[in-house]
């Protein structure tokens, strides 16, 4: 059965066991409150796009993202409340009494120890424990490598390239999705067709570099940046490169899930270095993904 997406003032009454939160990313903080729950309730935009926009972060997943990964978990719907002006000023009771109780029919209730809601975030963890109509589970920050696990350090990963850093606090690849725009054409001039995405302004970009990555299922070279041994004006581009692929990618979706940055991008003298490096990148990717593979199949 696949995720029910719904508008919190279009939710069918019943009993629920609802998460709350952002959940930017579905990183394994997010996943220890989400676990045991049929219900996620979240936010779209981000509420810092419309309380301080120039302190918006940047985000980790699109919201087709999440759903995909939430549906993963067993998620059986994602309640979104379309955050703006008018709601930010609601009070937290009002949020309560509106959203959890007289919407959502709350039973159970899951939060991080940090999660605040409710105009000016004056609503707290506590404030909900101390609600009889429903129980409340407060969850611990969750830690990997000694560190706790947040958006914000998962967002300066994938920044940093460090996509194995990102994967253990994600539980997943980084995944980011598109649709397959044409580029200058360079890469099928020297062997190596690529299906290129134009990255989303409101997403994280990954470092710029050549990753291994699976791009829609399929074992991939990709590259992130601008293509500095050529003279392009066509700016940022996430070019994949399929391995053992054929077909036209043209206006499809692709989504990319990263699993481990090859090198920087660097300026080549000529043509004939950068497609002998080429090569090199394409076999090293199509080892560490086949290597992934089997890892994932023994559980490891």
């Amino acid at each position: 059965m696949s995720i029910k997406v719904t508008p919190l003032d279009q939710v069918e009454p019943r009993a629920r066991d609802v998460a709350i939160g952002t959940f930017d990313g579905v990183h394994l903080g997010h996943r220890a409150v989400i676990e045991g729950n049929d219900t996620v309730l979240t936010f779209e935009p981000h509420p810092l796009e419309v309380l301080r926009p120039d302190q918006a972060p940047k985000l980790i997943n699109s919201l087709e993202v999440k759903r995909d990964v939430l549906e993963g978990l067993g998620v059986e719907e994602m309640v979104v409340i379309g955050f703006d002006e008018e709601f930010s000023h609601r009070s937290a009771e009002e949020f309560i009494d509106h959203a959890l109780i007289g919407k959502l029919g709350a039973r159970r209730v899951a939060i991080g120890e940090n999660f605040h809601f409710g105009a000016k975030a004056r609503g707290t963890p506590e404030m909900l424990a101390a609600h009889p109509e429903f129980e409340t589970r407060i969850q611990p920050m969750v830690e990997v490598d000694g560190e706790p696990v947040s958006s914000s350090r998962v967002r300066a990963e994938i920044a940093a390239g460090d996509m194995e850093g990102a994967r253990r606090c994600l539980g997943v690849p980084y995944m980011i999705e598109g649709e397959v725009v044409k580029g200058d054409q360079r890469g099928r001039e020297l062997g190596f067709p690529t299906a290129n995405l134009v990255p989303d302004e409101r997403l994280v970009t990954p470092g710029f570099g050549v990753y291994a990555a699976f791009a829609n299922g399929h074992p991939a070279a990709v590259n992130v940046g601008t293509r500095p041994t050529f003279d392009s004006d066509l700016g940022v581009l996430i070019e994949t490169f399929l391995i053992d692929f054929s077909g036209d990618l043209y206006g499809q979706t692709l989504r990319v899930a990263f699993v481990e940055k090859l090198r920087d991008e660097v300026a080549y003298e000529g043509v004939d270095p950068l497609v002998e490096q080429m090569h090199r990148d394409v076999e090293e990717a199509r080892r560490i993904c086949a290597d992934f593979t089997e890892a994932a199949a023994r559980g490891g």
